[in-house]
C-alpha cells in the first residue's frame, strides 16, 4: 500500500489550513465506526457531541475559530487514526484530480502539495493513493462527493 511517505506530490505539513472552514468534513456510516472505535464512544454519542448534519450528511463540527473541533495548534489532528476519509484523501478531491485549475488553487492553499509537480503526477498519484487506502466514496446521500471520482 502507498503512504504520504512514498508520494512525491504531497508531504502533509500539519498546517491545519485543510481542517479549516465549516461544512466539508462529512462523516459517512463507515466514518462513524472509525471514529467511534477509535474514540472508544458508541456512534450515537459521537454524532451527539462531534457532529452536526447539514445539506443531508452528518459533519464534523467547527470551534468559534473556523476550524474542525478535532484540530489542535502544534499538535494536528486529534483522532488521526479514526479521522474520516475525506481528511484521509485531502489535498485528492475530484476536483483537484480532474480540474487543473482547481489544483492550482489548493497548490496556493496548502503548503504540502509540490509546487513543481505536473497535474498529471499528482492526478495520476493521487487516484492510486484514493482506490489502494479504500478511500473513494459512492454513496452521495451519505459520503463526501469530492470522493466519487467520475471513472
Amino acid at each position: 500500500m502507498t503512504n504520504e511517505s512514498q508520494l512525491t506530490v504531497f508531504a502533509c505539513r500539519m498546517c491545519g489550513h485543510c481542517c479549516t472552514g465549516r461544512g466539508g468534513i462529512i462523516v459517512s456510516p463507515k466514518d462513524l465506526q472509525r471514529l467511534s472505535v477509535h474514540m472508544g464512544l458508541t456512534p450515537q454519542t459521537v454524532l451527539d457531541r462531534y457532529c452536526e448534519r447539514m445539506g443531508g450528511k452528518w459533519q464534523v463540527r467547527c470551534g468559534d475559530d473556523g476550524r474542525c473541533i478535532f484540530f489542535r495548534d502544534g499538535k494536528g489532528c486529534a483522532v488521526h487514526e479514526g479521522k474520516p476519509a475525506i481528511c484521509r484523501a485531502w489535498p485528492f478531491f475530484r476536483g483537484n484530480l480532474e480540474d487543473p485549475l482547481s489544483w492550482e488553487l489548493a497548490q496556493d492553499f496548502c503548503p504540502g502539495i509540490d509546487r513543481h509537480a505536473r497535474h498529471e503526477d499528482f492526478a495520476a498519484q493521487g487516484r492510486r493513493y484514493l482506490r489502494e487506502q479504500n478511500l473513494l466514496a459512492s454513496d452521495p446521500s451519505c459520503e463526501a462527493n469530492a470522493l466519487i471520482l467520475k471513472d
